[in-house]
């Protein structure tokens, strides 16, 4: 049998049936502890998501740093994208604020300079990315 954490875990709609067909069988302390743990894997799935979206946009930025000869549309298009994936996620899940951001903001640099790299075919420097250049600054072509 598996575990409301297994299932939680593996599929959000079959916990939500499993808590259903509980809560109709009158289990009622067995289908909170299914929804405690639907919740968590809700939340875990919604912080990987934000996580990825600001991975992928850092990634983004700092290619645009340190390539402003092959900076695209393209580029631009992500950028924008990413951003706004963030903002919906947040309107989504009102709890992953910017606190949870900066929190996560070193690890999520680290990933992005490797995968900056990994696309550049060359190192990339420590460098450090602002809110401000991260959120902010408007990306556009010259040629706009």
């Amino acid at each position: 049998m598996q575990t409301w954490h297994d299932l939680a875990t593996t599929s959000p709609y079959q916990t939500a049936v499993a808590v259903h067909d509980a809560l109709h069988h009158g289990d009622t302390a067995n289908a909170l502890q299914g929804l405690e743990e639907l919740i968590d894997a809700l939340a875990r799935s919604e912080r990987r998501a934000l996580r990825s979206q600001l991975i992928r946009l850092m990634q983004h930025v700092v290619k645009w740093q340190l390539q402003p000869e092959r900076q695209s549309w393209s580029w631009v298009a992500t950028i924008r994208n990413a951003r706004r994936e963030i903002a919906d996620i947040q309107q989504e899940t009102p709890s992953l604020t910017r606190p949870v951001l900066e929190a996560m903001w070193d690890d999520c640099l680290a990933a992005a300079r490797d995968a900056a790299a990994g696309e550049m075919n060359r190192p990339v420097p420590p460098l450090p990315l602002t809110w401000d250049e991260v959120f902010a600054t408007e990306y556009t072509r010259e040629d706009a």
